[in-house]
């Protein structure tokens, strides 16, 4: 299975958050599955710890950025083909990322893991 990481997602798995259900963190880490930390995920998370919305003791080139690489995830480039698929989404979700996340998973063939309720509007392979 090739997964996605939602941001919050991704966050509580560098945390060793208990917010991520038993049977996702298992294929979160089955050595079988490739799972993916998108460019996307890396700006929200950018932009939130320039405005003050994501507090870090460290930029996320230095907090983030390393523990992308020590949970072994492969970085998703945001490409054009992603940004143009913006346009054959519905506004079904406001948030800017969800919906750049949700053109990555659909444009790569993967299935984002989220628990966001509102993504499953999409015609996009949910994991949670």
């Amino acid at each position: 299975m090739r997964l996605l990481l939602d941001t919050c997602v991704a966050i509580w798995m560098f945390e060793g958050s208990h917010s991520i259900p038993p049977d996702v963190r298992r294929e979160m880490t089955d050595p079988e599955n490739e799972v993916f930390f998108s460019d996307v995920s890396l700006l929200e998370i950018e932009i939130k710890y320039a405005i003050g919305k994501f507090p870090l003791d460290k930029p996320p080139s230095r907090s983030v950025l390393p523990l992308v690489h020590e949970h072994s995830l492969d970085v998703l480039p945001l490409t054009t083909r992603d940004i143009v698929r913006l346009e054959t989404l519905p506004l079904l979700h406001r948030d800017p990322f969800d919906r750049l996340l949700i053109a990555q998973a659909l444009t790569s063939r993967l299935s984002l893991v989220s628990p966001d309720p509102l993504l499953s509007k999409y015609e996009v392979s949910i994991v949670w």
